[in-house]
């Protein structure tokens, strides 16, 4: 994606934590926005597509997963950088897996299954600003 043209407007964007047996999926992205740092999967709302339509796309286009939407878990806003970052506002969501395992797209490179309680042990781990309290967030709502 070097070279891209980003967008001059905010782009609306979806991520899902996915819960399965009391942990929570994170993925690496493989290419920029934010190579190599965990996160949770998702990507841009298509023109006409609802959030949840979205979400279940993204999640099914990046990791094969089919999933159950709880709810609204939390929000973050990611600003334009010098480094030519778009401007996101991502709504993530709580999810709970129902089928598949993981088959990760182009555009992630790794995944971990991991119990929220763990997320503050995970120092060499980078992970996408804001990740712990939307996961804290949406382990809440979920259950687990």
């Amino acid at each position: 994606m070097t070279g891209t043209v980003q967008p001059t407007h905010p782009q609306l964007a979806v991520s899902a934590a996915i819960f399965r047996d009391g942990k929570v999926l994170l993925t690496r992205r493989a290419r920029s926005p934010a190579k190599g740092f965990y996160s949770l999967p998702g990507g841009r709302v298509e023109f006409g597509e609802s959030l949840h339509q979205a979400l279940k796309r993204e999640v099914d286009e990046e990791t094969g997963l089919e999933i159950e939407i709880i709810g609204l878990a939390g929000w973050r806003e990611v600003l334009p950088s010098t480094g030519g970052a778009g401007h996101y506002l991502i709504l993530s969501f709580a999810a709970r897996w129902i089928a598949r395992e993981p088959r990760l797209n182009e555009e992630l490179d790794d995944y971990r299954w991991i119990g929220p309680d763990a997320l503050a042990g995970l120092g060499d781990l980078k992970l996408t600003g804001g990740l712990e309290e939307v996961i804290q967030a949406a382990a809440r709502l979920v259950g687990s």
